[in-house]
């Protein structure tokens, strides 16, 4: 059965990746991917939440197999934002290249407050 939840979490997870990258990134023109980062600090956000409900026990196991295994684990991508931040600090683009990586874990801190202020 928990397989089963891990599967229609990333049916879910894929295709949102797909289609916001898609449709952030023909917005913007800049040397900062903007789809892979709006989709990896979501991403850190919802896992945040995810992980500060699961600790205090107001999200099951179910939930953190479907949410957080199958949609942000399809959603997000780490092979991806790992080389667009290499590439973007060796093309001398080192600031967005830290900005990146800042967002993306100031959007998981950002999500287990906002768990412990909910649940407490």
């Amino acid at each position: 059965m928990n397989w089963i939840l891990v599967i229609a979490g990333a049916m879910v997870g894929a295709p949102l990746r797909y289609l916001t990258d898609r449709a952030v990134q023909a917005r913007h023109d800049t040397v900062l991917p903007w789809g892979t980062f709006v989709v990896n600090v979501t991403g850190c956000l919802v896992l945040g939440a995810l992980s500060g409900a699961v600790t205090r026990g107001a999200a099951s196991h179910s939930v953190q197999l479907f949410v957080g295994t199958g949609l942000c684990g399809a959603l997000t991508t780490y092979s991806t934002f790992s080389y667009e931040t290499m590439r973007l600090a060796e093309s001398g683009a080192r600031f967005f290249a830290i900005a990146n990586v800042v967002a993306g874990l100031g959007a998981a801190f950002t999500g287990a407050a906002l768990a412990q202020a909910v649940w407490g």
